[in-house]
């Protein structure tokens, strides 16, 4: 049974007092949820005034799709932390109907211009359509959940080079589903960040006045829960909380082999778009510098748990903020990391390969049906 969880507790804002709330509808399975995902929330939210979004159980997404990489409990609490999300429903169907939208008292449903199917090879969303009640946005072209199971897969560290367009269109493809079937929806492209996509995810304030300013950095690769039970907790230390995110080579200089699976205008985004974070320095230095604090003012540097390397020239990245007595580790009480994420996906290859390749061969067969029907319209 279905259960609902609010996320947000913030009124609406004064100039929308009075009239009637728009409320709106969004669901999915949210598997390794990335900034896909979040920029088609934001899109949603933009739609109306309160966004309520139902998360598909483990064992619903098993039947349709096959085995999800991340568990329900994990995916609750990420879309949960998501900044334009109001309001979760833990559980939710996988068909939604008029009646779903009326439980809730939404208005529509928002989904992305790429098809949803049941095992059945059925419109998810059919019922709503034939209601008038489903709205579109625009899916985020050059990420996919399969692309990022690909790049898992791929042991080299050029993965995440802007030269590599050959390595990333086909080596991630083949191993994150298979050559005998493309999903005409979903297939992959390049990702390609622009100022405006940051913008539209950056929280857009400055501190206010006397605002304790929170410093943590790191590389944030495949943003997931204990990331961000690590950031729930940064942020109680104080009112404004800053990301810094290394770069690329940084970040393989220290973690080694194919990391970051990621690049860093993916992490970026990935990391704004959740509800703790304030603002991120993109491509910030290693050590947290004396400049970098007097430029931010900051009160409080954080570190989790996790191990991490010596700066290039054997000094500890951590010395400046300790010096000024202004480091604090955090317990978040969560031992998961990125590397525990490419360790479920190798371990269960095969079932995650067998997943998609039968999900794009349906789309495939839907997407042609679509095409000979659109044409056999306009030549009538």
């Amino acid at each position: 049974m279905a259960s609902s969880t609010t996320s947000s507790d913030e009124s609406m804002p004064p100039q929308q007092q009075g009239k009637r709330q728009v409320r709106v509808w969004c669901d999915g399975c949210y598997d390794m949820v990335h900034f896909g995902h979040a920029n088609s929330l934001r899109q949603a939210k933009a739609m109306g005034d309160y966004l309520i979004v139902g998360v598909h159980s483990d064992e619903d997404i098993t039947k349709h799709k096959g085995p999800p990489v991340f568990t329900e409990q994990e995916r609750y609490k990420m879309i949960r932390a998501i900044k334009w999300v109001d309001e979760v429903v833990e559980g939710s169907t996988y068909l939604p109907t008029p009646a779903t939208l009326d439980e809730h008292q939404c208005d529509f449903c928002v989904h992305g211009d790429d098809i949803s199917l049941t095992v059945d090879g059925i419109d998810t969303y059919e019922a709503l359509k034939t209601a008038g009640r489903y709205k579109e946005c625009k899916r985020t072209a050059g990420v996919s959940t399969t692309d990022l199971v690909g790049r898992m897969l791929l042991a080299t560290k050029t993965h995440f080079n802007v030269d590599q367009d050959t390595l990333e269109k086909g080596q991630t493809e083949e191993l994150g589903s298979s050559h005998s079937a493309q999903s005409p929806w979903t297939r992959l492209c390049r990702f390609l960040p622009t100022s405006q996509k940051i913008v539209q995810f950056a929280d857009g304030r400055d501190p206010n006045p006397g605002d304790r300013i929170i410093y943590v950095a790191g590389t944030f690769d495949l943003f997931h829960v204990g990331h961000l039970d690590f950031l729930e907790k940064a942020k109680a230390e104080g009112d404004y909380m800053i990301v810094g995110l290394h770069t690329d080579q940084v970040a393989n200089r220290c973690k080694g082999s194919n990391y970051p699976i990621m690049n860093l205008h993916e992490r970026t985004l990935c990391v704004l778009a959740c509800r703790y974070v304030n603002e991120v320095v993109i491509g910030a230095p290693y050590p947290v510098t004396a400049d970098l604090m007097d430029h931010f003012k900051v009160n409080v540097v954080c570190h989790g748990n996790t191990a991490y390397a010596p700066d290039l020239d054997g000094t500890d990245p951590y010395a400046e903020p300790k010096r000024r007595n202004k480091f604090k580790q955090i317990n978040s009480g969560n031992s998961l990391t990125t590397a525990d994420i490419v360790g479920r996906i190798i371990e269960n290859r095969l079932r995650y390969e067998e997943r998609n390749t039968k999900k794009e061969a349906k789309e495939a067969a839907i997407y042609e049906a679509f095409m000979k029907t659109r044409q056999s319209t306009a030549e009538n």
